[in-house]
């Protein structure tokens, strides 16, 4: 008698390809400001601008979410749906601390004297603005998928226990706080 053992494979789902292929596309985006920066900079007319330290409160803010992303996935594999709501709801709270941050840390640089945009602007600060600007946006965007899926959790008729939306959301979110620390530290050394 003859067994035959058949090894299931392991499919991507489809949702988490597209999703690294966004990432992929975000991973060209940055890369290419960061190398326009490294361009710009090596020009006469950029001045240094000294991140503010709320960047580095910020930098923990996203690292506490990244944790609260991770057991929020933990959570709903185990069916722990209170667990899942509450932890989502405060991935979204610090991802929009991390953003309000962000806001303020560019307010501080204007404070003193550092001028972003327009006329006779340090354009060394307005790549400043545009790189952490745009990953801002991003963090924002991803407060907004994690507001739609909490909402979905209380207004969806079908109750829907798959792991799969909050892996991929996961994915999103740990990647843009690892892309914050490149961020962070790329213009901390970048000096």
């Amino acid at each position: 008698m003859v067994t035959v053992s058949s090894k299931q494979t392991q499919k991507l789902h489809p949702h988490k390809f597209l999703m690294w292929v966004a990432i992929g596309s975000l991973c060209m985006m940055f890369a290419g400001l960061t190398s326009a920066y490294i361009v710009k900079k090596s020009q006469d007319n950029v001045i240094d601008v000294p991140l503010p330290s709320v960047f580095w409160i910020s930098t923990v803010v996203i690292l506490f979410s990244s944790l609260t992303m991770q057991i929020a996935v933990k959570s709903i594999k185990a069916r722990e749906m209170q667990r899942y709501r509450m932890l989502l709801g405060i991935t979204a709270l610090l991802g929009v601390v991390f953003a309000l941050l962000q806001v303020y840390g560019f307010k501080y640089l204007q404070n003193h004297g550092v001028k972003l945009i327009g006329r006779n602007s340090n354009p060394g600060a307005s790549f400043l603005l545009v790189i952490i600007g745009l990953h801002s946006l991003h963090v924002l965007g991803g407060v907004i998928g994690l507001i739609i899926m909490y909402l979905k959790l209380y207004f969806s008729k079908i109750r829907n226990y798959s792991s799969v939306p909050i892996e991929v959301m996961a994915t999103y979110w740990h990647f843009v706080d690892v892309l914050w620390v490149y961020l962070l530290f790329f213009l901390m050394y970048l000096r």
